[in-house]
């Protein structure tokens, strides 16, 4: 498994979420990343490790990157969430760093099977005080149209099977000791 770093900026280079994986292979659908729980993603200003283990898909072809949480706890932050696509800019690969601008839109199918379009108010506030470009305006949102329909109906890679079968993929996150090493240091309660 290879490493590679994922970096989504937002319109006019301005920084955004980042975080490295594993590269975990190829399909039709296009290159598998991987993120352990525990995984650091960061943008300027916030961070925070991944209490689920997820996968992304970087599209062969697509102005999107499609994010697919492992099952947890429902109570975490991402426990409610099965699928969440950022539309964004055709990624590029350079070596083994992806970049793409995030372009507001989101698909997000919840656990309950609701599926819905996310930050439409970001995106059409942003198309105008960033000065979107047409060509950039029609390519986010005729993505997200497709995007919606893909997921709404379950077609492959949105079915659960071919993410399932990638997250399997994962390695397991590192787990705490069952008992503390001889030289850490004890509560008070352990003293005396």
């Amino acid at each position: 498994m290879h490493e590679a770093r994922v970096s989504f900026t937002k319109w006019g280079g301005r920084p955004h979420w980042e975080y490295d994986a594993i590269r975990l292979g190829e399909d039709e659908h296009g290159t598998w990343l991987g993120a352990p729980a525990g995984t650091r993603v960061s943008r300027p200003g916030a961070e925070y490790h991944t209490p689920l283990g997820f996968t992304a898909l970087v599209p062969r072809d697509g102005a999107f990157v499609a994010t697919f949480y492992a099952h947890g706890a429902t109570d975490l932050p991402a426990g409610w969430v099965e699928v969440y696509v950022d539309i964004t800019t055709i990624p590029v690969w350079a070596d083994a760093t992806v970049t793409m601008v995030d372009l507001d839109l989101d698909v997000v199918r919840g656990r309950t099977g609701r599926v819905w379009i996310d930050d439409e108010d970001e995106f059409a506030d942003h198309r105008v005080r960033f000065g979107y470009p047409a060509d950039v305006v029609r390519l986010a949102t005729a993505s997200c149209e497709r995007v919606h329909a893909a997921v709404t109906s379950r077609r492959p890679p949105y079915d659960g099977q071919v993410s399932r079968s990638w997250l399997s993929r994962l390695p397991a996150p590192p787990t705490a000791p069952l008992h503390a090493p001889p030289d850490a240091p004890r509560g008070d309660a352990d003293r005396g």
